[in-house]
């Protein structure tokens, strides 16, 4: 299981150096706000490490969103991460398969990310029960479940470990790996290592509970040390 670390500046980045992959946003935007691609450029020259990039919280315009992704790339990111605030199979599939291919066409090697929300039902979006076939469908890597809103309430306040374990397993089963992130805390680590995603993203852990703070590299290494 990695360890996935949300800085929002080069600053903030230096202090995330230890984690397993460097994730950059803009918290200020949204759950998977974008940051600037000289951002992105910067903090990808600053390590060696997988450098993610979220690009926004999308609502049903594959063009733009594809736009995003293909910028992501070229500024450098090995992992491109959009979230799908839309409802509806037929569009997220067409989404799906813009976003993918924006990054794809010209860099195969890179990690489509397409992320849902366990509050859904808070933000009118596809569920990631839902979302996680088409992904497979149209070509992606990564099936990850995050948080919508930002209001102290976290994944399992939306999700339990049975359901979690079942979306993790049956990404397995389609050829995906799986994210889970939203509002995460320490006391989770364990039950996240149970139900063995592939990846865990964090921000407000490593921020000393805010994610409007700043992150600590104390609370990284901790992180680290626990996941490992």
């Amino acid at each position: 299981m990695d360890l996935l670390v949300s800085p929002a500046s080069v600053e903030e980045a230096k202090s995330a150096l230890s984690a397993d992959i460097i994730d950059v946003k803009k918290p200020s935007e949204g759950s998977l706000g974008a940051n600037f691609p000289w951002v992105i450029s910067e903090i990808k020259s600053m390590t060696e490490k997988p450098v993610s990039a979220a690009i926004g919280d999308y609502s049903f315009l594959p063009g733009s969103a594809s736009q995003g992704a293909f910028g992501a790339a070229c500024a450098g990111a090995d992992f491109v991460k959009v979230g799908l605030m839309f409802k509806g199979d037929d569009n997220a599939l067409e989404f799906i398969k813009a976003v993918t291919k924006a990054v794809k066409w010209k860099f195969p090697e890179k990690t489509v990310v397409i992320a849902t929300y366990a509050d859904y039902d808070r933000v009118d979006s596809i569920s990631p029960f839902d979302m996680a076939p088409l992904a497979q469908k149209a070509g992606a890597d990564i099936a990850m479940i995050d948080t919508a809103v930002k209001d102290g309430k976290g994944l399992f306040d939306f999700l339990n470990e049975d359901e979690l374990t079942a979306f993790t397993n049956k990404n397995r089963e389609l050829g995906l790996k799986t994210a889970l992130a939203g509002s995460l805390k320490f006391d989770d680590l364990e039950l996240l290592k149970k139900i063995d995603p592939e990846i865990i993203g964090v921000r407000g852990m490593v921020c000393g509970g805010d994610r409007s703070a700043v992150i600590k590299e104390s609370l990284v290494q901790k992180a680290m040390t626990l996941v490992r």
